[in-house]
């Protein structure tokens, strides 16, 4: 089957990206997928994960007033499904330019819309003006028209099939990026957390929570791997919170198995998600997990208790008791630990990108 991926870009660290990276090199290897990735003003940007070499990559380049940009990305688009001929197309791009795909290409075969957000990304701050939810409003509406011409609407979560009304509609979870033989000793004295800095993550709640760690465990360290944002100055909050010497803030890196192998606690403090690939990855490495209980993810992935802790989304006092109880009870934590190694392996590609190629194929048969 040729598998045409349309997306904005793949060189970024983010989620998309390593998912995409993942799938795409599972369904060449295992089924022998003829696939293509059709990206966006990318140009010779190198990408931050390892693709398989078999991929034909496409790039179109879109610029100018809205309406050149948006002829620009009509013709590309128009010209690379010309030129590929797919028997399937997967779209990846969560912005609203994403639902009009199938009318832009005038739906030469099946379409797959691949959401990998929870509506709540439209949120940036705390409080939200009437222009802002009336803008959101219209934009959610326009949405929902464009999703309805798609054979197919996946969302990553349980949570996420409640933000759309829509019959065509399918779960299909993201898979594992790794899964390593071994698993964290547990025995350092550091809390790890992965995500870009960004109103969504909520590392302003974390540093708040870590304030109590700080003052009772100050040899703990707490470690934020992401890319920064300074206008967030969290940095400063830090400062301002007298915590600065127990946390550090690092750029994105590919050897981030290391630093899940060698932390103790994962902490997840995002006010919404999209699925929430950092716990699955933590957990495949032993580390127990704590999270808000936000939408949308969280929930499908960590039992309470058992692999880890979900705390009342915004409670930052039960997420600094959470933390402490695993820094008290290493038994406990070595407990949750292999708990969450196990519970984890129904995320794993062999059991997630199958259910993909079955979609496909499914489609495929319908539309011929």
């Amino acid at each position: 089957m040729k598998l045409l991926y349309i997306t904005n870009q793949i060189c970024g660290s983010a989620g998309l990206e390593r998912v995409l990276s993942i799938k795409t090199d599972y369904l060449i290897e295992k089924y022998g997928y003829d696939i293509h990735i059709l990206t966006m003003n990318q140009n010779d940007t190198p990408v931050f994960y390892d693709f398989n070499n078999n991929i034909t990559f496409h790039d179109i380049t879109v610029k100018g007033n809205p309406v050149q940009y948006f002829l620009k990305y009509k013709k590309g688009l128009r010209s690379i499904v010309q030129k590929v001929q797919p028997d399937m197309i997967s779209v990846c791009d969560d912005g609203l330019k994403g639902f009009f795909v199938p009318t832009i290409v005038r739906k030469p075969c099946p379409m797959v819309y691949e959401r990998h957000v929870s509506k709540n990304i439209e949120v940036k701050q705390d409080k939200i003006s009437f222009k802002t939810k009336l803008i959101s409003n219209i934009k959610y509406q326009l949405m929902h028209l464009g999703a309805k011409r798609y054979d197919r609407f996946v969302v990553l979560t349980t949570d996420n099939l409640g933000e759309w009304k829509l019959k065509n509609l399918q779960v299909i979870s993201n898979p594992l990026s790794f899964n390593p033989d071994t698993r964290a000793a547990l025995e350092t004295k550091t809390v790890l957390a992965v995500g870009r800095q960004s109103y969504q993550k909520g590392y302003d709640r974390l540093l708040k929570s870590w304030k109590t760690i700080h003052d009772k465990y100050p040899d703990w360290k707490l470690k934020i791997y992401g890319k920064k944002d300074e206008s967030l100055n969290l940095e400063g909050l830090a400062n301002a919170l007298e915590i600065n010497s127990s946390v550090e803030f690092y750029s994105p890196t590919k050897e981030i198995l290391n630093e899940y192998l060698d932390s103790s606690i994962y902490v997840m403090s995002s006010r919404f998600e999209g699925f929430g690939m950092v716990l699955i990855e933590a957990m495949a490495c032993g580390v127990p997990a704590i999270s808000f209980d936000c939408p949308c993810g969280p929930s499908d992935i960590i039992t309470d208790d058992m692999d880890g802790f979900l705390v009342e989304n915004n409670d930052i006092s039960a997420f600094s008791e959470a933390i402490e109880k695993l820094i008290v009870n290493p038994e406990k934590r070595k407990e949750m630990g292999a708990n969450a190694k196990e519970n984890i392996n129904r995320f794993l590609p062999s059991e997630i990108v199958p259910k993909w190629d079955q979609l496909f194929k499914e489609l495929q048969n319908t539309y011929s």
